[in-house]
């Protein structure tokens, strides 16, 4: 029964090493029905397309380029039209109703006419024009609406680097998932093998019982850690999704783009990495914009002691029963200047200023942590590059140590316990390499990001 397992357990391991020389699968999936594939580039242009926080930012775009639109209404005329109606029969407003309509008669003056009057309708259709000439407060808000435009396209500048970042985190996961399921299966197909040999030893009588069960043991062990990565490769897919903001885009069987392998050291140096930083974060750029429209807001603040100007206009159509109409019209110029406003215009002045000073400090505090944010991914991405080497040469001295302690074994000069630790030597040395491969190009894609280079283009290095 055991051997008929390992038999199987090693036509698995051949058809999934096969399967790796050509992508990462990913669950399960038949020849004639190949799973589909999902490269890095195309899971990040689904990620910018589909992801929520990249949706609200853009809505957030599209919000403040109409409240462009709002402001500048305020410099342009505006003509409004009403249809009003009144009953009365107050002496004053009664007589001006029939003076606006035009039907005043000589009995309106009689005394008791003009103090009794009679009830009256009036119909009143108004146009109205009201045009501000000279308003200082429209014209710098109109200035920061445009500003807040740019502010904000940054704004989803950096969010869509941070995507791009957290999906090529989780696509490198699902691959460092895959891995060390392949670590697993490689070393079930060695412990399958080397038990095998233990089988023939203890038939020889050159091996004990307690070698047999051990090696069992060994491979129950692998077939629990089996379950294990199989259950983190579902998790880490799903995360993938999630980033993605689409999840039915990653199924259960699906082929990964293997970036894990190739690349090459970081180019420059810390300072060249500091520099590209303080230059391109949109973050910090998006800050600096926002100092400005809080300077322009102190200006807006100490305009409300400036004149406003403004053209006014109208023209009426007052009738009793639409039978009848008489028309006016009505021009004229405003100028208003506040005189005494209880120290309001002086507290808003004072409150702009201080936001002001907030602002540039939030703009040092958020370039003093991007520093940091850039040194400590740089100095990842340095250490994480000397861990391949390193953990290359442990995969290679491991092979050949289990080479030999399991040609030993089978000349019966060593024991199964020292074959069973070269075994989880040389897992613990694959799974080193892959957590080193992985661990280099998250370290180079939190570099991108911390500098405020990262795209959907160049997203590992």
């Amino acid at each position: 029964m055991m051997r008929r397992h390992i038999r199987g357990l090693s036509r698995m391991m051949v058809l999934s090493l096969w399967a790796l020389a050509w992508g990462v699968p990913c669950g399960t999936w038949a020849a004639e029905n190949p799973p589909p594939t999902l490269s890095l580039a195309e899971a990040v242009a689904t990620a910018l397309q589909h992801n929520p926080q990249v949706k609200a930012a853009r809505f957030q775009v599209d919000a403040a380029s109409a409240q462009v639109t709002q402001a500048r209404s305020g410099l342009l005329p505006q003509l409004d039209v009403s249809e009003s109606f009144s009953r009365t029969n107050s002496p004053l407003w009664a007589f001006g109703t029939r003076l606006n309509q035009g039907t005043i008669t000589e009995p309106d003056f009689f005394p008791d006419r003009l103090n009794d009057p009679d009830p009256i309708n009036n119909f009143n259709t108004a146009l109205t024009l009201t045009w501000r000439l000279f308003d200082g407060q429209s014209w710098i808000g109109w200035r920061q609406a445009r500003r807040n435009v740019a502010a904000g396209r940054l704004a989803l500048q950096r969010n869509e680097q941070t995507i791009v970042a957290q999906t090529a985190r989780a696509y490198l996961g699902c691959l460092l998932s895959v891995e060390n399921l392949n670590v697993i299966a490689q070393s079930l197909e060695t412990a399958g093998a080397h038990l095998k040999v233990v089988e023939d030893r203890q038939r020889s009588g050159m091996a004990v019982r307690s070698d047999l069960l051990r090696a069992q043991v060994r491979i129950a062990d692998l077939e629990q850690q089996r379950l294990q990565a199989d259950s983190h490769v579902k998790v880490s897919l799903a995360r993938l999704g999630a980033a993605m903001g689409k999840p039915d885009a990653v199924p259960p069987a699906v082929r990964l783009e293997n970036v894990l392998q190739g690349g090459a050291a970081l180019e420059g140096d810390l300072d060249t990495w500091l520099q590209k930083t303080l230059a391109h974060r949109p973050d910090l750029e998006q800050l600096q914009i926002q100092e400005e429209v809080a300077q322009r807001q102190v200006s807006r603040a100490r305009s409300g002691h400036y004149p406003t100007v403004a053209l006014q206009g109208s023209y009426e159509i007052n009738s009793e029963q639409y039978d009848g109409s008489n028309d006016n019209y009505t021009i004229g110029a405003a100028v208003q200047l506040n005189l005494y406003s209880g120290q309001r215009i002086s507290a808003q002045t004072a409150e702009a200023r201080a936001l002001l000073s907030r602002i540039k400090s939030m703009r040092e505090g958020l370039a003093l942590s991007a520093r940091v944010e850039t040194q400590q991914a740089f100095y990842e991405a340095q250490s994480a590059w000397e861990s391949i080497r390193v953990a290359r040469t442990a995969v290679d001295q491991a092979e050949e140590a289990l080479r030999i302690i399991g040609n030993r074994y089978q000349n019966g000069l060593l024991t199964v316990v020292d074959l069973m630790d070269a075994q989880v030597a040389l897992q613990q040395a694959q799974t080193h390499f892959s957590r080193a491969l992985h661990d280099y190009k998250v370290a180079g894609v939190g570099l991108a990001l911390a500098s405020g280079v990262l795209d959907g283009n160049a997203i590992v290095p």
